[in-house]
């Protein structure tokens, strides 16, 4: 049995980002808490166009994991990064496969909602490749058809961070509207996903719980 290291870190999105894989690479639970308000872009997302304020003032952050944008404001994500080391028991060449251990350990964190871990291909939408939380990946969680919990995937020579959002909230116009997104998306993003009910603590600790040891 492989025991969990577990620590919390705050600072800014930007800041948190900047943390990458611990050295040595062993495994890791971090819980980050933002204390500020960011666009976070995937690895290859384009750069949204300039806006004038108040939606222009939200700063953007580029993190090294691919997938759509995420909006994080304090309070509204649990945000959680899962370090793996290559070699590891968790660890899977396929870089799909390898979040269904992970998915399984949120949906059975979340309580009494039914969640469920994905375990087809990826699913595409009109507005998933600008947002996260508009499609689903391998491993994603569901609550009925509404997204509730997103990852991405970071691989090294050395290990895997994956990057969990999990909604505590979920108010999809002003990334949408930082975004550039059109007036429809709004409402379609809207139905895409959905809020846990759960308490941010209480989830976290229900999530490293279950977690494979």
């Amino acid at each position: 049995m492989t025991a969990w290291s577990v620590e919390r870190v705050a600072g800014s999105p930007a800041e948190i980002h900047s943390l990458g894989l611990p050295s040595p690479v062993r495994r890791l639970v971090r819980r980050c808490e933002a204390t500020s308000s960011a666009v976070v872009l995937g690895s290859t997302q384009p750069e949204p166009p300039p806006l004038p304020s108040p939606a222009g003032a939200v700063p953007v952050v580029r993190r090294r994991s691919g997938g759509g944008a995420v909006l994080v404001e304090p309070g509204d994500v649990l945000w959680v990064d899962v370090v793996v080391p290559r070699g590891d028991a968790l660890w899977d060449d396929d870089v799909g496969r390898a979040f269904h251990w992970l998915g399984d350990a949120w949906a059975a964190a979340i309580a009494g909602r039914r969640a469920v871990a994905h375990r087809g291909p990826l699913v595409t939408t009109r507005w998933s490749r600008a947002v996260c939380f508009a499609g689903l990946g391998p491993g994603e969680v569901t609550v009925g058809d509404r997204k509730v919990v997103g990852m991405s995937q970071r691989r090294t020579r050395d290990g895997a961070l994956f990057q969990c959002a999990a909604l505590l909230a979920w108010r999809p116009g002003p990334l949408a509207e930082r975004l550039g997104l059109p007036v429809d998306a709004f409402a379609d993003l809207e139905r895409a996903a959905a809020p846990v009910s759960d308490a941010g603590d209480m989830l976290f600790d229900r999530f490293v719980h279950h977690l494979p040891r």
